[in-house]
């Protein structure tokens, strides 16, 4: 897609690795699907749908939907680690804002987030 003569993203993907986390919070469903749709929500999305579930014996995986497309977590408690996608197309979500709500939230002290520009 061309703008002014420039190569424009069709979306945005940042890939999150969250290290050294709280694995007590890693480990509370309630919890993860809280901060990720607080994350969805106060970074400008539309929630369209989500789902989350609660492994036997620890660990938390869930996807949001939303309309500008979607914030998925998949968490290792035992590793004090939790993985996160943001992804989004258009001008109206902050996915940098969902990413530090998220960082904050499930307390990385050694977060790591790549950027990378999709459709170009």
């Amino acid at each position: 897609m061309m703008e002014g003569g420039c190569l424009k993203a069709l979306g945005t993907q940042l890939l999150l690795e969250l290290k050294d986390c709280d694995p007590e919070v890693l480990n509370d469903l309630a919890f993860v699907r809280g901060t990720m749709l607080s994350a969805a929500s106060e970074a400008g999305g539309t929630i369209m749908g989500e789902s989350f579930h609660k492994f036997t014996p620890q660990g938390v995986t869930g996807i949001v939907v939303i309309a500008e497309s979607h914030l998925c977590i998949h968490t290792w408690p035992e590793y004090d680690y939790a993985a996160v996608d943001i992804f989004t197309c258009g001008e109206s979500f902050e996915p940098e804002k969902a990413a530090d709500i998220i960082v904050d939230r499930l307390r990385a002290k050694e977060p790591d987030i790549i950027a990378l520009q999709r459709g170009i």
